[in-house]
């Protein structure tokens, strides 16, 4: 098929999307498709939309519109650059799940044959569902065609770009303020830029994503709310939510609440130089950290070592503090006192779950005057507590628990590997 047959194809495609969704054809007008007889159906490399034309061709045109908005989603959604360093495959499934979710969902299109599909997770981010299916990954399913890409093919190149300029035209009007950049002006990867498992995306082709997509995006979510009485396509907020929200490691929420100043610190703490932890001392060293580790019986083994290891992380990174330790399913076990020269205690519990024992030994044993913050690990699932915790309360929760916006009081975040 030459490239105007091709063009001929995504123009229909996108038209036919604009009766469907105004918001997913937005999307696909930011977007440059580009043929490739590499490919046996269609990718992305977070940039560009690569697509084999005969396998295109060959299939209904509802299914047409499945496959290219799939690998739109996969872009907009930036996919490729959120993979980070994690395994290319098992990302790609999760973001696969994800994806073919949020087209079913809307009923409307229909989705090539052999169509990765597990309802049971597709209310979860990518993230999460990654946590998960890393946890098994002998159940796992093998990708056929990985749709995800390092670079681009390699005989896909600017000079066969067959989007067409109407399209493009379509979506600078779709910009209200600034010149934004297209897929277009991306230098292709280069051995430098590319990247494997082992190797983020460059920071600067990176940023060059983020920017172009997110715009992308605004403009998608302005024109839906315009002509769709306010309303998001089925899905596509959480995914949003994932997208814009900073994947933090939690031990950085702890930070915060153990040093409120600057004026907190008082140099470097000599007793752990020896061990080459150059620490600051914090002038108000009482600080008192209660650590509740949830062993209720929805925790599975896996679980409970990894909330283990970060009880130890924290030691690790925090050596000064006072930490009490507690195991909590309907009751709390403990206190154990714990440091960094310390072995951890056997692990107590295999009950139901509540959170209403850990807070009530807190208040016992919190003075009333040391500074001090409460981490519950946990799934989320359980009888929360109807008075408030005095002290301040970081939740650390396990992929596919409870969604953060769930609890109650405290600051909630996602317990993830990477």
């Amino acid at each position: 098929m030459n490239n105007e047959n091709s063009s001929r194809i995504i123009s229909a495609s996108v038209l036919r999307l604009r009766m469907k969704s105004p918001f997913f054809a937005t999307l696909a007008l930011f977007a440059r498709f580009v043929p490739s007889q590499q490919l046996p159906t269609a990718a992305t490399d977070g940039k560009d939309i690569f697509f084999n034309p005969e396998y295109l061709l060959s299939l209904p045109t509802t299914q047409q519109d499945g496959l290219l908005l799939h690998e739109v989603l996969h872009a907009a959604l930036l996919h490729v650059p959120r993979r980070g360093v994690r395994e290319a495959e098992l990302w790609n499934i999760a973001a696969d799940i994800v994806v073919n979710g949020i087209i079913s969902q809307q009923g409307v299109f229909e989705l090539p044959p052999g169509r990765l599909r597990e309802p049971k997770l597709e209310h979860l981010s990518v993230e999460e569902i990654y946590e998960l299916l890393l946890k098994n990954t002998n159940d796992s399913v093998k990708l056929l065609h990985p749709d995800l890409l390092n670079e681009a093919p390699f005989d896909a190149s600017s000079s066969s770009d067959v989007t067409n300029n109407d399209s493009r035209n379509q979506a600078g009007d779709a910009q209200e303020t600034g010149k934004t950049a297209h897929p277009n002006d991306f230098a292709h990867p280069t051995a430098e830029t590319s990247y494997t498992n082992s190797d983020s995306l460059s920071e600067a082709r990176k940023a060059a994503l983020e920017a172009h997509w997110r715009n992308a995006l605004q403009q998608a979510a302005v024109i839906a709310r315009t002509v769709n009485q306010g309303l998001l396509p089925a899905g596509i907020e959480r995914e949003l939510g994932a997208l814009t929200t900073a994947q933090i490691n939690w031990r950085s929420y702890l930070w915060r609440y153990l040093v409120q100043t600057p004026t907190d610190f008082a140099g470097f703490d000599r007793r752990f130089i020896g061990r080459k932890l150059y620490l600051e001392t914090l002038q108000a060293e009482n600080v008192e950290v209660y650590v509740a580790v949830d062993t209720s019986g929805s925790i599975d083994n896996q679980q409970l070592w990894m909330f283990l290891g970060e009880v130890q992380g924290i030691l690790s990174a925090y050596p000064h503090l006072k930490c009490e330790l507690y195991y909590v399913d309907a009751e709390a076990y403990g206190p154990y006192k714990l440091n960094l020269d310390l072995t951890l205690p056997k692990p107590q519990g295999g009950g139901g779950t509540s959170f209403v024992p850990f807070f009530e030994k807190v208040a016992e044993s919190w003075d009333g005057q040391t500074q001090g913050v409460c981490i519950y690990l946990t799934d989320g699932y359980g009888t929360f507590p109807d008075k408030l915790p005095e002290l301040p309360v970081l939740w650390v929760v396990t992929p596919g628990g409870l969604t953060l916006e769930e609890f109650p009081f405290g600051e909630a975040v996602r317990l993830l590997s990477v």
